[in-house]
């Protein structure tokens, strides 16, 4: 009899060994189709915007150039202007290996590595005539700049958000044998009004998805559907 339970435990070890196994992701979404190119994949110029040159220095840094290089496989940062002089700082993110040692990194951590109190941090839908993205707003103070931010993640096409969302993500495509990518869009503004900013960038990001192809819109903000406008 007591052989009996340690011949079924081994079976049911080496049977949960050999499930995870099997489980195991080993296929990396980014290698498969189209190879993300962010300089290409993002116009400079689009609508009513276009790129300010040598704009960089007003962009908040996410973090270490050691991190950065470590977490995240390709990064872009602009920032375009309007006609009527109002700026939109993009930065975008992409990391081709998303397992968990390679999370991407969110502004609630970062701005207050660079010295922002966090002022604010809300849940929020931004409607861009192809679909919802579920987004964040984060508003943060540096002395006398006051920057609103809008901002979401993906893995794989799918726009995630918090932790849960992430982790089951991660989950499903896990079990599909697959390692997701994953990418990091965020938009800032200089506002002292944190609705103003977040309406503006909201065009921004109505304009620029409006110009950007079908595959890259999936990619960038997890957007499959057609334009309603």
């Amino acid at each position: 009899m007591i052989m009996r339970k340690q011949v079924l435990l081994l079976v049911l070890m080496l049977s949960a060994s050999g499930l995870a196994e099997a489980l195991y992701p080993r296929h990396k979404i980014s290698e498969q189709g189209p190879k993300v190119e962010l300089e290409t994949m993002l116009p400079k110029q689009f609508g009513n915007w276009k790129v300010l040159p040598n704009s960089g220095a007003q962009i908040v840094n996410p973090q270490t150039e050691e991190l950065i290089h470590r977490i995240y496989t390709q990064t872009l940062s602009r920032t375009y202007v309007n006609p009527r002089g109002e700026g939109v700082m993009l930065t975008v993110a992409y990391g081709a290996d998303q397992s968990d040692g390679l999370a991407l990194h969110y502004p609630e951590n970062c701005y207050p590595a660079q010295g922002f109190a966090l002022v604010s941090s809300d849940k929020a839908s931004l409607n861009t005539g192809y679909g919802e993205i579920a987004v964040k707003h984060v508003f943060a103070r540096l002395g006398s700049r006051s920057e609103p931010v809008t901002y979401w993640a993906t893995l794989g096409n799918t726009v995630v958000r918090g932790a849960i969302q992430t982790k089951l993500t991660q989950l499903s495509y896990g079990f599909q044998g697959q390692i997701p990518d994953g990418l990091l869009f965020r938009v800032s503004s200089l506002n002292e009004s944190p609705e103003s900013g977040y309406q503006l960038q909201a065009q921004f990001v109505q304009d620029l998805m409006a110009a950007v192809t079908p595959h890259n819109r999936l990619k960038l903000a997890g957007l499959q559907g057609a334009s309603g406008k």
